[in-house]
């Protein structure tokens, strides 16, 4: 009997299904570990959430950032995930012609998509050598960080609730209060 083959795809690849319109342009895919990933709907919440973040984020990364709202990072061959916040070096025009390929701290807002933001997304980032993730946790009310990526996963996870406060490692001068980051 044979074993059952997949097709791993790479971003150059995906990339094309776009530009040829094999994808629909309102097709809402990303590309993690090779697989083709259809996005969940987002609830009120989940985009509250997000805007919160956008907006924490913005105030703590001003200069020399970018802060990026659901846009593609370019992590690897097999990895251009869409991460719900994300926080790259340089201006906006940087990026016109590639998408990054790096980041400084990617974010992802997490209701129904837990697991998956934690396994999968979790391997793609630390994959990328993004130093620090987060996975704002709707469900539990907190925020998860994980930094110092090493291979396909992070050597810390720290959790923080409500009261606490956060600071990015790349801006540490900036307390981010989890509170605020909440829908």
């Amino acid at each position: 009997m044979e074993a059952v083959q997949t097709y791993r795809w790479t971003r150059e690849a995906f990339e094309r299904l776009g530009e040829t319109g094999v994808l629909p342009p309102d097709a809402r895919v990303e590309l993690v570990n090779g697989t083709l990933v259809e996005m969940s709907p987002q609830g009120s919440q989940h985009a509250t959430a997000i805007r919160k973040v956008e907006e924490a984020l913005r105030n703590a990364f001003r200069d020399g950032f970018d802060v990026r709202t659901q846009l593609p990072l370019a992590l690897s061959e097999t990895d251009e995930p869409e991460p719900d916040v994300a926080v790259v070096a340089g201006t906006i025009d940087d990026y016109r012609d590639a998408h990054p390929s790096e980041a400084v701290l990617a974010v992802e807002v997490a209701d129904t998509s837990l697991d998956f933001d934690r396994r999968e997304k979790l391997q793609a980032y630390a994959r990328g050598a993004v130093p620090e993730y987060w996975i704002l946790n709707l469900h539990d009310q907190s925020l998860e960080v994980y930094r110092t990526p090493a291979g396909d996963n992070y050597r810390t996870k720290q959790t923080f609730d409500a009261a606490d406060t956060v600071q990015p490692s790349a801006r540490p001068e900036h307390a981010i209060a989890v509170d605020d980051l909440l829908p």
